[in-house]
C-alpha cells in the first residue's frame, strides 16, 4: 500500500472539522478563540455571500457574487436570479447545513435588496438565519 497511513490514538473516530474561522482573535492569555459550530457556519455563509466567483485562486467557482448586482435594476427577475444563485452557492459550499429558505426582497430603499437565509445545522438541528442588505441599481 502506498500513500499516507492514517494513525490516531482515537482510532477511526474523528470529529468532523468545524472549518477555518475568518479571523480568530487571541484572548487575554494569547490563545486563539476559534468559533463554535454555529458561529463557524454563519461566518462561512457570510463569506459565500461576500465573495465573487473568481476571487479565490484555488476555488474559482466559490462565492455568490452579490456585488455584481450593483448595476442591475431592482426587478423581480433580478431578485429571482439572485435567489437561485445564492441557493446554489450556499448549498455547494456549506455542506453542514440544510437550507430552509432563501428570500430576496426589495429593501426599504429602492436601491437595496434584503437577502435572508434560513437554515438548520445538520449535526445539532439548531436553526439559524443570516440577513444581508445588497446595493443594486434603482428600478
Amino acid at each position: 500500500m502506498s500513500g499516507p497511513i492514517l494513525t490516531s490514538s482515537r482510532g477511526n473516530s474523528f470529529r468532523p472539522p468545524i472549518c477555518w474561522p475568518l479571523m480568530p482573535v487571541p484572548d487575554s492569555d494569547g490563545r486563539l478563540a476559534f468559533p463554535g459550530l454555529e458561529a463557524s457556519v454563519r461566518q462561512r455563509i457570510e463569506a459565500v455571500l461576500r465573495t465573487s466567483p473568481g476571487e479565490q485562486l484555488m476555488r474559482p467557482e466559490f462565492g455568490a457574487g452579490l456585488e455584481l448586482l450593483v448595476h442591475q435594476p431592482n426587478t423581480a427577475e433580478v431578485r429571482a436570479r439572485a435567489q437561485e444563485t445564492i441557493r446554489e452557492a450556499v448549498g455547494a459550499y456549506e455542506p453542514r447545513i440544510t437550507l430552509d429558505g432563501v428570500d430576496v426582497a426589495p429593501g426599504t430603499d429602492p436601491r437595496e435588496l434584503l437577502v435572508t437565509i434560513a437554515y438548520r445545522i445538520r449535526a445539532t438541528a439548531a436553526s439559524g438565519q443570516v440577513s444581508a442588505t445588497v446595493p443594486v441599481g434603482a428600478a
